[in-house]
């Protein structure tokens, strides 16, 4: 007896490869599709641990952190990007020290003022002739007159000031130190983003395996 088989279907010439193409397809949805999903939710995480290593953050840089999904080329699987925009954050991951002429504002931690903003108030004092620096223990200390004329460029330092003195009141003419000048900062590492994300790690997986199991 002599039999012959005809192949339909998914057996056909080419029909298999047009399936296997078709999965793979899906899946890379799918998988892109989990990868937007959890990413959203592990960048909610990392904000909340730089919220509080950074007890000052504006808002602007909270959401400097963002998560993003690569998939344009189909012959690459997704990839799923966390990071942030900004560029100085990598040296609070891992330490280290900043090297240049820099002023540093004496202002208590819970005050926070912004470079551009400083730079303002410097350059007010120096327009008005009202900055100059002076040697304490060793260090330049850039100084500034209790004047009204300098009123609103002095508010924060003047706080600061009765703060540091413990007096309700500045004497009119007083010198008020605005920002010490030094040639290297260094940074301690207050922030892990590797050890976040990583710790949710499991979550992602989790995703992506319900999402090929559910193609």
């Amino acid at each position: 007896m002599k039999l012959q088989l005809t192949a339909g279907g998914l057996l056909r010439p080419g029909g298999f490869d047009a399936w296997q193409e078709d999965f793979r397809r899906s899946l890379r949805t799918d998988v892109a599709k989990a990868m937007r999903e959890t990413g959203k939710e592990i960048v909610e995480t990392v904000r909340s641990e730089m919220r509080a290593s950074f007890k000052t953050a504006k808002p602007s840089f909270l959401k400097s952190m963002r998560s993003k999904v690569f998939d344009s080329k189909p012959d690459r699987l997704p990839a799923l990007y966390i990071g942030s925009k900004v560029p100085w954050l990598g040296l609070h991951e891992q330490g280290g020290a900043i090297q240049g002429r820099m002023l540093i504002p004496l202002l208590p931690q819970h005050q926070r003022l912004g470079r551009k903003a400083f730079a303002r108030v410097v350059r007010d004092l120096m327009d008005a002739g009202n900055a100059f620096f002076v040697q304490r223990d060793g260090r330049a200390i850039l100084m500034a007159e209790n004047l009204s004329a300098n009123s609103r460029a002095l508010t924060r330092f003047r706080r600061a000031e009765r703060e540091r003195s413990d007096v309700k009141r500045l004497k009119r003419g007083q010198e008020i130190p605005i920002a010490v000048f030094v040639r290297q900062v260094r940074l301690r590492r207050r922030f892990d983003l590797t050890r976040t994300v990583s710790r949710d790690l499991l979550r992602l997986v989790a995703a992506i395996e319900k999402a090929s199991t559910s193609s």
